[in-house]
């Protein structure tokens, strides 16, 4: 062989190695999620869970201290309302956007299709004939 052939020849049997190599790599599972999930996650937690109500009766016994210490009515009336739209909104946060359809990546729906059951149960399925034992 001529050098010029023999080295295209070594690199093309190098970068097939090097593919063989890779090909387990690429089809490894990656690790996990995005790295701000997490703290995003706790954030959703910490909002719609307990946190939220305790915000929630804090505002509500403010309010009425407020109505006992002086404040106008129509004030306490339009604080109360607040309050408890923010409350009810802060604590069914995670159903108010489920109920918009951001429950989480959809990609289709999981149903066979008819050519795919007939297949698999002819594949189930017992036959009688030649190498059958029954």
């Amino acid at each position: 062989m001529q050098p010029k052939h023999l080295h295209t020849l070594t690199g093309a049997v190098a970068m097939m190695g090097l593919i063989v190599l890779a090909s387990p790599a690429f089809a490894s599972s990656g690790g996990g999620g995005l790295p701000w999930e997490s703290p995003l996650q706790q954030i959703q937690q910490s909002i719609t869970g307990p946190v939220a109500g305790f915000i929630a009766l804090a505002a509500v016994a403010i309010a009425g201290g407020m109505l006992i210490f002086g404040g106008e009515l129509n004030d306490f009336a339009r604080r109360l309302c607040y309050i408890a739209l923010v409350g009810g909104v802060l604590l069914g946060a995670t159903q108010i956007v489920g109920l918009f359809g951001a429950t989480g990546a959809t990609i289709g729906t999981v149903e066979p299709l008819p050519q795919t059951q007939a297949i698999v149960q002819s594949a189930i399925s017992p036959r009688a004939g030649e190498g059958s034992r029954g």
